[in-house]
Protein backbone atom coordinates (compact mmCIF):
# COMPACT_ATOMS: atom_id res chain seq x y z
CA UNK A 1 0.00 0.00 0.00
CA UNK A 2 2.74 2.41 0.69
CA UNK A 3 4.77 2.04 -2.52
CA UNK A 4 1.02 2.56 -4.51
CA UNK A 5 0.45 5.86 -2.37
CA UNK A 6 4.11 6.71 -3.20
CA UNK A 7 3.87 6.85 -6.91
CA UNK A 8 0.34 8.85 -7.32
CA UNK A 9 2.32 11.26 -4.96
CA UNK A 10 5.08 11.52 -6.89
CA UNK A 11 2.78 11.63 -9.94
CA UNK A 12 0.98 14.39 -8.48
CA UNK A 13 4.27 16.55 -7.46
CA UNK A 14 5.40 15.78 -11.16
CA UNK A 15 2.18 17.84 -12.22
CA UNK A 16 2.76 20.36 -10.13
CA UNK A 17 6.44 21.22 -11.46
CA UNK A 18 4.54 21.16 -14.70
CA UNK A 19 2.59 23.88 -13.27
CA UNK A 20 5.76 25.91 -12.20
CA UNK A 21 7.52 25.41 -15.64
CA UNK A 22 4.40 27.12 -17.10
CA UNK A 23 4.50 29.50 -14.77
CA UNK A 24 7.96 30.75 -15.40
CA UNK A 25 7.06 30.33 -19.19
CA UNK A 26 3.97 32.95 -18.80
CA UNK A 27 7.12 35.22 -17.55
CA UNK A 28 6.57 34.76 -13.65
CA UNK A 29 9.27 33.71 -10.71
CA UNK A 30 9.99 30.39 -9.33
CA UNK A 31 9.97 32.54 -6.09
CA UNK A 32 6.31 34.02 -6.44
CA UNK A 33 4.88 30.53 -7.56
CA UNK A 34 6.40 28.72 -4.11
CA UNK A 35 5.02 31.48 -2.07
CA UNK A 36 1.56 30.61 -3.61
CA UNK A 37 1.65 27.12 -3.68
CA UNK A 38 3.12 26.21 -0.01
CA UNK A 39 0.60 28.75 0.98
CA UNK A 40 -2.76 27.36 -0.90
CA UNK A 41 -1.04 23.93 0.07
CA UNK A 42 -1.50 25.04 3.98
CA UNK A 43 -5.03 25.68 3.06
CA UNK A 44 -5.50 22.53 1.28
CA UNK A 45 -3.38 20.52 3.81
CA UNK A 46 -6.28 22.00 6.49
CA UNK A 47 -9.24 20.77 4.49
CA UNK A 48 -7.51 17.02 3.92
CA UNK A 49 -6.42 16.56 7.25
CA UNK A 50 -8.92 18.44 10.34
CA UNK A 51 -12.04 19.18 8.25
CA UNK A 52 -11.97 15.77 6.10
CA UNK A 53 -12.06 13.57 9.38
CA UNK A 54 -13.67 16.08 11.21
CA UNK A 55 -10.75 15.96 14.25
CA UNK A 56 -9.74 19.10 15.08
CA UNK A 57 -7.98 17.83 18.13
CA UNK A 58 -4.81 20.44 18.96
CA UNK A 59 -1.49 19.31 20.36
CA UNK A 60 0.99 21.85 20.71
CA UNK A 61 3.94 20.23 20.53
CA UNK A 62 3.05 18.43 17.63
CA UNK A 63 2.09 21.82 16.28
CA UNK A 64 5.77 22.87 16.93
CA UNK A 65 6.93 19.61 15.38
CA UNK A 66 5.03 20.22 12.47
CA UNK A 67 6.39 23.81 12.24
CA UNK A 68 10.35 22.65 12.35
CA UNK A 69 9.72 19.76 9.46
CA UNK A 70 8.20 22.99 7.70
CA UNK A 71 11.71 24.62 8.29
CA UNK A 72 13.40 21.68 6.59
CA UNK A 73 11.11 22.20 3.46
CA UNK A 74 11.70 25.72 3.17
CA UNK A 75 15.13 25.23 3.22
CA UNK A 76 15.08 22.54 0.36
CA UNK A 77 13.30 24.82 -1.76
CA UNK A 78 15.64 27.78 -1.20
CA UNK A 79 18.74 25.84 -1.57
CA UNK A 80 16.84 24.46 -4.77
CA UNK A 81 16.45 27.36 -5.85
CA UNK A 82 20.12 28.92 -5.70
CA UNK A 83 21.11 25.83 -7.23
CA UNK A 84 18.92 25.94 -10.31
CA UNK A 85 21.02 30.42 -10.55
CA UNK A 86 24.27 28.54 -10.47
CA UNK A 87 24.42 25.44 -12.38
CA UNK A 88 22.88 23.01 -14.35
CA UNK A 89 18.97 22.87 -13.07
CA UNK A 90 18.77 18.97 -14.60
CA UNK A 91 21.92 17.93 -12.52
CA UNK A 92 20.99 20.09 -9.25
CA UNK A 93 17.63 18.17 -9.42
CA UNK A 94 19.07 14.71 -10.18
CA UNK A 95 21.25 15.78 -7.41
CA UNK A 96 18.08 16.29 -4.86
CA UNK A 97 16.49 13.20 -5.97
CA UNK A 98 19.87 11.00 -5.12
CA UNK A 99 18.92 12.58 -1.24
CA UNK A 100 16.28 9.96 -1.61
CA UNK A 101 18.51 6.35 -0.79
CA UNK A 102 19.17 8.17 2.60
CA UNK A 103 16.49 7.88 4.70
CA UNK A 104 16.50 4.25 5.25
CA UNK A 105 20.02 4.48 6.16
CA UNK A 106 19.61 6.94 8.47
CA UNK A 107 16.40 5.27 10.05
CA UNK A 108 18.32 1.95 10.13
CA UNK A 109 20.81 3.41 12.01
CA UNK A 110 18.75 5.62 14.40
CA UNK A 111 15.77 2.82 15.03
CA UNK A 112 16.81 -0.17 13.31
CA UNK A 113 14.84 -3.64 12.93
CA UNK A 114 13.12 -2.89 16.24
CA UNK A 115 10.95 -0.46 13.97
CA UNK A 116 9.98 -2.39 10.99
CA UNK A 117 13.62 -1.11 9.43
CA UNK A 118 15.70 -3.19 7.47
CA UNK A 119 18.61 -2.84 4.91
CA UNK A 120 19.84 -5.94 2.63
CA UNK A 121 22.27 -6.30 -0.14
CA UNK A 122 19.71 -6.29 -2.43
CA UNK A 123 18.45 -2.52 -1.30
CA UNK A 124 21.90 -1.02 -1.66
CA UNK A 125 22.49 -2.51 -5.34
CA UNK A 126 18.99 -1.19 -6.47
CA UNK A 127 20.01 2.38 -4.77
CA UNK A 128 23.32 2.40 -5.91
CA UNK A 129 21.91 1.45 -9.68
CA UNK A 130 18.80 4.14 -8.93
CA UNK A 131 21.72 6.91 -7.87
CA UNK A 132 23.65 6.07 -11.17
CA UNK A 133 20.57 6.11 -13.33
CA UNK A 134 18.87 9.75 -11.94
CA UNK A 135 22.59 11.13 -12.33
CA UNK A 136 22.63 9.91 -15.81
CA UNK A 137 19.37 10.79 -16.64
CA UNK A 138 20.14 14.73 -15.33
CA UNK A 139 23.21 15.26 -16.78
CA UNK A 140 22.67 17.27 -19.42
CA UNK A 141 25.34 16.61 -21.08
CA UNK A 142 26.90 19.79 -20.24
CA UNK A 143 29.81 20.66 -18.63
CA UNK A 144 29.91 19.64 -14.68
CA UNK A 145 29.52 22.65 -12.67
CA UNK A 146 32.65 23.52 -11.10
CA UNK A 147 31.15 26.60 -9.50
CA UNK A 148 31.50 27.18 -5.52
CA UNK A 149 28.40 28.35 -4.93
CA UNK A 150 26.60 25.48 -6.89
CA UNK A 151 28.59 23.17 -4.95
CA UNK A 152 27.50 24.86 -1.54
CA UNK A 153 23.99 24.80 -2.59
CA UNK A 154 23.46 21.51 -4.29
CA UNK A 155 24.96 19.33 -1.46
CA UNK A 156 22.60 21.88 1.51
CA UNK A 157 19.54 20.65 -0.91
CA UNK A 158 20.15 17.34 -0.91
CA UNK A 159 20.91 16.99 2.58
CA UNK A 160 17.93 19.35 4.03
CA UNK A 161 15.89 16.72 1.50
CA UNK A 162 17.33 13.83 2.90
CA UNK A 163 16.86 15.51 6.64
CA UNK A 164 12.78 16.18 5.95
CA UNK A 165 12.43 12.74 4.32
CA UNK A 166 13.67 11.22 7.80
CA UNK A 167 11.29 13.64 9.57
CA UNK A 168 8.30 12.44 7.89
CA UNK A 169 8.91 8.89 8.63
CA UNK A 170 9.96 9.81 12.28
CA UNK A 171 6.53 11.23 12.60
CA UNK A 172 5.01 7.94 11.66
CA UNK A 173 6.70 6.01 14.39
CA UNK A 174 4.93 8.23 16.96
CA UNK A 175 1.89 6.85 15.31
CA UNK A 176 2.83 3.24 15.05
CA UNK A 177 5.38 2.91 17.91
CA UNK A 178 3.60 5.09 20.38
CA UNK A 179 5.76 5.92 23.37
CA UNK A 180 8.84 4.18 21.93
CA UNK A 181 9.97 6.72 19.03
CA UNK A 182 13.31 7.86 21.57
CA UNK A 183 15.99 10.24 20.44
CA UNK A 184 14.66 12.47 23.20
CA UNK A 185 11.24 12.76 22.04
CA UNK A 186 7.74 11.38 23.36
CA UNK A 187 4.25 12.25 22.36
CA UNK A 188 1.14 10.63 23.32
CA UNK A 189 -0.75 8.38 20.87
CA UNK A 190 -3.68 11.13 20.17
CA UNK A 191 -0.83 13.81 20.03
CA UNK A 192 0.91 12.04 17.14
CA UNK A 193 -2.00 11.52 15.27
CA UNK A 194 -3.05 15.41 15.66
CA UNK A 195 -4.37 16.12 11.99
CA UNK A 196 -2.68 19.46 12.46
CA UNK A 197 0.89 17.78 11.92
CA UNK A 198 0.98 18.42 7.92
CA UNK A 199 -0.84 21.66 7.73
CA UNK A 200 1.65 23.05 10.30
CA UNK A 201 4.87 21.92 8.05
CA UNK A 202 3.25 23.71 5.14
CA UNK A 203 2.40 27.15 7.21
CA UNK A 204 5.72 27.07 8.50
CA UNK A 205 7.29 26.79 4.83
CA UNK A 206 4.99 29.13 3.02
CA UNK A 207 5.29 32.32 6.00
CA UNK A 208 9.15 31.85 4.80
CA UNK A 209 8.70 31.67 1.20
CA UNK A 210 6.49 34.47 1.56
CA UNK A 211 9.15 36.27 3.51
CA UNK A 212 11.61 35.76 0.67
CA UNK A 213 9.36 36.82 -1.79
CA UNK A 214 8.21 39.94 -0.82
CA UNK A 215 11.88 41.00 0.38
CA UNK A 216 12.92 40.31 -2.84
CA UNK A 217 10.76 41.36 -5.51
CA UNK A 218 8.51 43.77 -3.75
CA UNK A 219 5.73 42.86 -6.04
CA UNK A 220 2.49 41.21 -6.27
CA UNK A 221 2.27 37.80 -8.12
CA UNK A 222 0.62 38.44 -11.65
CA UNK A 223 -2.23 37.00 -13.08
CA UNK A 224 -0.91 33.76 -14.81
CA UNK A 225 1.56 33.09 -11.62
CA UNK A 226 -1.90 33.24 -9.58
CA UNK A 227 -3.27 30.82 -11.93
CA UNK A 228 -0.74 28.30 -12.04
CA UNK A 229 0.44 28.53 -8.24
CA UNK A 230 -3.67 27.42 -7.94
CA UNK A 231 -3.20 24.50 -9.71
CA UNK A 232 0.40 23.68 -8.41
CA UNK A 233 -0.92 23.72 -4.84
CA UNK A 234 -3.84 21.37 -5.60
CA UNK A 235 -1.39 18.92 -7.15
CA UNK A 236 1.57 19.35 -4.41
CA UNK A 237 -1.04 19.53 -1.58
CA UNK A 238 -2.68 15.68 -2.61
CA UNK A 239 1.28 14.46 -3.49
CA UNK A 240 2.23 15.63 0.20
CA UNK A 241 -0.74 14.20 2.05
CA UNK A 242 -0.17 10.78 0.16
CA UNK A 243 3.03 11.05 0.74
CA UNK A 244 2.78 11.25 4.39
CA UNK A 245 -0.12 8.75 4.13
CA UNK A 246 2.74 6.56 2.45
CA UNK A 247 5.15 6.53 5.17
CA UNK A 248 2.30 5.59 7.78
CA UNK A 249 1.13 2.34 5.67
CA UNK A 250 4.39 0.99 4.35
CA UNK A 251 5.68 -2.14 5.07
CA UNK A 252 9.00 -2.94 6.39
CA UNK A 253 9.85 -4.50 3.15
CA UNK A 254 8.65 -1.19 1.43
CA UNK A 255 10.67 1.25 3.35
CA UNK A 256 13.82 0.76 2.05
CA UNK A 257 12.91 1.64 -1.42
CA UNK A 258 9.62 3.79 -0.68
CA UNK A 259 11.60 7.43 -1.69
CA UNK A 260 13.78 6.05 -4.59
CA UNK A 261 10.24 4.90 -5.76
CA UNK A 262 9.09 8.00 -5.20
CA UNK A 263 12.05 9.74 -6.62
CA UNK A 264 12.19 7.83 -9.89
CA UNK A 265 8.62 7.82 -10.56
CA UNK A 266 8.76 11.39 -10.57
CA UNK A 267 11.36 11.75 -12.95
CA UNK A 268 9.66 9.77 -15.29
CA UNK A 269 6.62 11.91 -14.76
CA UNK A 270 8.15 15.07 -15.86
CA UNK A 271 9.96 13.28 -18.49
CA UNK A 272 6.66 12.47 -19.84
CA UNK A 273 4.87 15.98 -20.06
CA UNK A 274 8.63 17.18 -21.09
CA UNK A 275 8.85 15.15 -23.76
CA UNK A 276 5.34 15.54 -25.55
CA UNK A 277 4.90 19.26 -24.56
CA UNK A 278 8.03 20.55 -24.62
CA UNK A 279 9.52 17.94 -27.00
CA UNK A 280 12.62 17.54 -24.89
CA UNK A 281 15.19 14.95 -25.25
CA UNK A 282 14.72 12.34 -22.81
CA UNK A 283 17.34 9.86 -21.40
CA UNK A 284 15.22 6.74 -21.69
CA UNK A 285 18.33 4.18 -20.90
CA UNK A 286 19.07 6.34 -17.77
CA UNK A 287 15.62 5.79 -16.97
CA UNK A 288 15.43 2.07 -17.64
CA UNK A 289 18.67 1.93 -15.30
CA UNK A 290 16.50 3.12 -12.55
CA UNK A 291 13.31 1.10 -13.10
CA UNK A 292 15.94 -1.92 -13.10
CA UNK A 293 17.50 -0.63 -9.90
CA UNK A 294 14.04 -0.45 -8.12
CA UNK A 295 13.12 -4.25 -9.03
CA UNK A 296 16.84 -5.32 -7.60
CA UNK A 297 16.22 -3.25 -4.31
CA UNK A 298 12.41 -4.13 -3.71
CA UNK A 299 12.14 -7.91 -4.94
CA UNK A 300 12.56 -9.95 -2.20
CA UNK A 301 15.32 -11.84 -4.07
CA UNK A 302 16.54 -14.07 -0.83
CA UNK A 303 12.58 -15.36 -0.37
CA UNK A 304 12.45 -16.15 -4.09
CA UNK A 305 15.77 -17.68 -4.48
CA UNK A 306 14.49 -20.19 -0.97
CA UNK A 307 11.95 -20.94 -3.25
Amino acid sequence: MGIQLMVVAALCIAASNFCMRRSIDAGGSSKAFLMLQLSLSFIIMVLLNPVRTGDYSWDLSMAAFGFAGGILLACVMTCLGKALENGPPGLSVAMLSCSSVMPILMLVILFGSRFGFSYTLWNGIGSALVIAGICWAGFDGGEMASRKKWLIFVSLAFFTHAAYLVFLNWRALFINFPGQAGLGFSFAPEAASTQWFMPMVFLSAALIQTYVFFSQEKRLPNRDESFYGLFGSLANGLGAFLMVKGTEYATPLEHAMLFPIFSVTLILGCNMWGKWLYKEAVNWKANALCIGGLLIGTIDWAALLRR
